[in-house]
């Protein structure tokens, strides 16, 4: 009997500590859900002030995004509108230098028309002189200018292109510009032609 007492006795003070011990698990588990829980309400609820800030930043952020849509689709408009007054400018361009030459051209078929009819040589050639000048006239009015060159002068790359080389006529003309092959032009300032040269060697 002392036996089985003691027996029931220890199997109570076993329970009484299992007991124990699961109520303070679960207490410290509770515990620890508290503090979980806390800290998750201090970080999903952000001050006012944080939340004012940032909304204020989306806004920014949505502002500056549709100034850089306004800003990029203008300058695309602006692109196309000077492609296209830039091609209007060479379509103008060319028509009024073509404008410009058909009086000229006129005069041609008014001197052509008068070769038939007539014998006097001199009359022709001076006919073609006078259309030759008023070319060249309604040409440099344009900016076309003719790129002075004469024999004896030095070779200038920037301005002369050296076609064929001959013995020179003499010693000062050795390395020097013998003849003019064709003419060099400049228009408003920049070389449209070089003059084609020969130079003594």
């Amino acid at each position: 009997m002392n036996r089985e007492n003691e027996n029931i006795k220890n199997q109570h003070q076993s329970n009484g500590q299992m007991q124990d011990e699961s109520n303070f698990k679960e207490n410290e588990s509770a515990g620890e859900n508290n503090v979980e829980n806390e800290n998750v309400s201090e970080e999903e609820a952000l001050p006012s002030h944080q939340e004012d800030e940032l909304v204020n930043w989306e806004e920014k952020a949505t502002e500056w995004e549709d100034k850089y849509i306004r800003l990029y689709a203008e300058f695309q408009n602006y692109k196309n509108r000077v492609s296209k007054d830039r091609l209007e400018l060479i379509k103008s361009a060319g028509e009024d230098i073509i404008s410009s030459i058909l009086p000229v051209l006129d005069d041609f078929d008014r001197a052509l028309k008068n070769i038939e009819n007539t014998d006097d040589i001199e009359m022709v050639k001076e006919g073609y002189r006078l259309i030759h000048k008023k070319l060249h006239d309604t040409l440099q009015k344009k900016g076309l200018k003719e790129i002075e060159v004469s024999p004896g002068d030095a070779l200038n790359y920037e301005l002369h292109n050296a076609v064929a080389q001959i013995p020179a006529p003499s010693e000062d003309l050795k390395g020097k510009i013998v003849d003019v092959v064709e003419k060099g032009y400049t228009l408003n300032g920049k070389i449209i032609r070089h003059a084609k040269v020969v130079i003594g060697q």
